[in-house]
């Protein structure tokens, strides 16, 4: 293969090949002066393929590559990338990062992180399951998907479509204080988006999956009938009277609680201080009963990792222990920043599990509504009213209002507000009906009250 080719070379042949650009580029920025240097070599290709009303409407092919190298002279640090691999390019990408370097201004908190906190074992984790599909064969899933969608009910009038998709890549990290690291990676996905009633009375949902290896999606027409149901309940919204009820956020919405947690606990937010969870190490800030774990390495889960995008070593903790905080998620330069060690989340956080010691086994969906016996169940936000400096949270909303622990009626037009510091700390329950969306797991979560602002 040439450089300049776009072909797309077993893993194998290419993980060796991308080590050596690494190699040259780091021994490159060493040649030009630099005191430290990193660099990243990926490659990654796609298809996405969508339908509507059982005819093709799509097809994405896609192929990406990139070097990006980044040299430090001292704390004062410059970065350049390329899509061209030739030996060329690769210097004169490298130059350009010194160049950038020799004008930027110091800073106390550049720099790579210390060798010690390097990964030095690379387990296999399971993250690579190519998907071998043609555009034809993904139009063909996808389409059964809709079509068992529009068979649910004669209500379903339309579709938003169906869409398959899938991508795979993988990629050498590399620095100059040792590390090289690097591993091939996948994901596959099914979505389908039905269209309930007609007129003004017109309703819209969707449901999806996705997962490392094409195996592990749920049946197209599992998907479609899903979607469906979740679009026909939507037909009997109407708006409720404005008060302060107890709120239950089904467990895809309730993954976002977890994600404004480890918003507010990151490294970026608590040095700028723009974080409603400002020097809360050790102190509680979820309900006594609720834990956050982090595992990074989980056997083909979409958060696994030996190392985060820098280097560093990953490994297993207790985020929080009965609501009080056992640590932020830093990197090393925002570690730097707040005078402590990066956590080993430089990229994000690594397949955290939201849970609750008093929920059973037992504690499905319905329960979950039956705890909950009179409040409003929360299945899709609009909006992005969250000040993550003060908690301030206010979201438009749809879902369903529930009396005696069952569903009524659908519910429009309304908003819920509270503050995150409240609603953390009011987290009553947390279901067993859990689901992994990206890295993050949690069942559906119940908040003891919420303002909702409706007529």
């Amino acid at each position: 293969m040439s450089d300049q080719s776009a072909s797309f070379l077993p893993i194998a042949q290419n993980q060796a090949r991308f080590r050596e650009l690494v190699s040259d580029a780091l021994s490159h920025a060493k040649t030009l002066g630099a005191s430290d240097a990193t660099a990243e070599v990926s490659e990654s290709r796609g298809l996405s393929v969508s339908v509507r009303n059982n005819d093709i409407e799509t097809v994405e092919q896609t192929r990406d590559r990139s070097l990006d190298v980044t040299v430090f002279a001292g704390q004062r640090r410059g970065s350049a990338s390329t899509s061209d691999f030739s030996p060329e390019a690769l210097r004169e990408t490298v130059a350009a990062a010194w160049h950038i370097a020799s004008y930027t201004a110091a800073d106390p908190a550049a720099g790579l992180p210390e060798a010690n906190l390097l990964a030095t074992e690379f387990p296999d984790l399971a993250l690579h399951h190519p998907w071998d599909i043609s555009a034809e064969a993904a139009a063909k899933l996808a389409i059964q998907a809709e079509r068992a969608a529009s068979k649910t009910s004669k209500l379903i009038t339309n579709t938003d479509g169906a869409s398959v998709d899938t991508y795979e890549g993988h990629f050498v990290l590399g620095n100059s204080r040792g590390f090289m690291g690097g591993y091939p990676y996948s994901r596959h996905s099914l979505s389908v988006a039905p269209i309930a009633g007609r007129g003004a009375n017109m309703q819209r949902d969707y449901w999806y999956t996705t997962a490392r290896a094409a195996g592990d999606l749920a049946d197209p027409g599992a998907v479609g009938r899903y979607a469906a149901e979740r679009t026909l309940a939507r037909l009997s919204a109407r708006r409720i009277k404005t008060g302060r009820f107890p709120v239950l956020f089904e467990a895809p919405l309730a993954v976002g609680l977890l994600g404004a947690l480890v918003q507010a606990t990151s490294g970026g937010a608590l040095y700028r201080k723009a974080s409603f969870l400002l020097d809360s190490l050790g102190k509680q800030v979820l309900a006594d009963h609720l834990d956050v774990s982090e595992n990074p390495m989980i056997q083909g889960a979409m958060g696994s990792s030996a190392f985060d995008s820098e280097g560093v070593r990953t490994s297993s903790r207790d985020v929080v222990v009965a609501g009080m905080l056992q640590g932020y998620f830093l990197s090393t330069y925002t570690a730097r920043k707040l005078n402590m060690q990066t956590t080993g989340n430089a990229g994000g956080s690594h397949n955290l599990h939201f849970t609750s010691r008093l929920t059973r086994p037992e504690d499905d969906f319905q329960a979950m509504l039956k705890k909950m016996g009179t409040g409003f169940l929360v299945t899709e936000l609009i909006g992005q009213g969250v000040n993550y400096v003060t908690g301030d949270y206010s979201r438009g909303a749809f879902g369903y209002w529930v009396e005696g622990g069952e569903i009524r009626h659908a519910v429009q037009e309304v908003t819920i507000a509270g503050n995150l510091v409240d609603m953390l700390r009011q987290i009553v329950a947390i279901g067993a009906d859990s689901i992994t969306r990206g890295s993050k797991t949690t069942g559906s979560i119940l908040i003891e009250q919420m303002a909702i602002a409706g007529q």
